[in-house]
């Protein structure tokens, strides 16, 4: 008998105070009625890097194979892990228009932690009202304002 995988919910978010400029992410990861909210920044970043570190930050502390329902407000997040990424592995790592892909070293990382994972991705709408998005949107906005 094969024992299922965990079901997890994890909910994303990236921020940046100017772009490039000061930025901060987080990460809420909901398991069987546990809350763990994981955040961190940088200095000198990029949104979207902020919002793909925090997809790696969250795949990265989990420990075995999980069903996963994974919310972003990206579409650049989303759309680059359902769309774009298997393409750009098997042309190494280049685009269809034959440019170096952009945060490439983050987009490898997530093509890693995403192995072995079955992961559902969500688009939501930002500042829209859900509870969980406004959650992380908050925290990753104060962790770039600590870097201010």
């Amino acid at each position: 008998m094969t024992v299922p995988n965990k079901q997890i919910n994890i909910y994303t978010d990236g921020s940046c105070l100017g772009n490039p400029g000061p930025g901060g992410w987080a990460a809420l990861l909901q398991y069987n009625g546990h809350e763990k909210l994981i955040t961190g920044g940088d200095t000198d970043t990029t949104n979207n890097r902020m919002e793909l570190t925090a997809v790696i930050k969250a795949l990265a502390c989990l420990r075995q194979a999980c069903d996963i329902q994974l919310y972003t407000d990206s579409k650049y997040v989303m759309d680059g892990a359902t769309q774009w990424l298997t393409n750009w592995r098997s042309n190494g790592w280049r685009t269809s228009q034959k440019k170096a892909v952009k945060n490439v070293d983050l987009w490898q990382q997530l093509a890693q932690l995403c192995q072995g994972h079955s992961i559902d991705w969500h688009w939501v709408k930002a500042h829209a009202g859900h509870e969980f998005n406004e959650r992380v949107d908050t925290a990753a906005r104060q962790q770039a304002e600590q870097r201010q």
